[in-house]
């Protein structure tokens, strides 16, 4: 039986820790980034929920099996989401599709941290700016919805997100930057 008290303020890295001696520790690494890891599956991606779930437990193997190569020197949030970022870019390649972002749930908040960060959608009424989110982000490369989703939606820092995609922290500057061009060429166009 699960208890979930034995999480209660314990670090990612202690967790790690202690699940590389006792595996039922990993039950709490579970528990603390299903939620999340399954939400970010879902708006990177166009698959089911039943799929979604699919590739997040399969991210969770492949996390225990390689618990002994995680870096301390790395946020251990960045190095799991990095494990289920690669494993459903591998997943989609074995398939030959590429993922879509699903964006099926915007949430208010993130609606308006996009929209006060560059004043891109302040005039419009949220159902306009969902439908344009929606319509935009879907238009974007997946290397500027990708970062967009991980700084916006996951809010991720641009360490994190650097750790996550492999990239330099002056490319996913880049890339933000960018991507919100993108997002504001687009508004003004449609």
């Amino acid at each position: 039986m699960f208890d979930e008290q034995r999480c209660e303020n314990v670090s990612d890295e202690d967790l790690v820790t202690r699940s590389l001696q006792e595996r039922d520790f990993f039950g709490c690494i579970i528990k603390r980034y299903e939620a999340k890891l399954l939400r970010y599956i879902l708006r990177i991606t166009s698959v089911s929920y039943h799929e979604a779930q699919d590739l997040l437990q399969d991210s969770f193997v492949k996390a225990y099996v390689n618990l002994n190569a995680f870096d301390t020197d790395l946020k251990f949030s960045s190095w799991m989401y990095r494990i289920t970022y690669n494993h459903v870019i591998s997943s989609y390649r074995k398939k030959h599709i590429r993922p879509e972002g699903n964006i099926a749930d915007i949430e208010d908040d993130v609606l308006e941290r996009i929209a006060s960060d560059e004043d891109i959608l302040l005039d419009m009424e949220k159902s306009q700016q969902r439908k344009f989110l929606h319509t935009s982000l879907r238009a974007l490369p997946d290397a500027y919805r990708e970062v967009l989703i991980l700084y916006f939606f996951e809010e991720k820092d641009y360490r994190e997100i650097s750790d996550i995609i492999q990239k330099p922290m002056g490319t996913v500057a880049t890339l933000l930057s960018r991507a919100k061009k993108k997002l504001r060429d687009i508004h003004t166009k449609g």
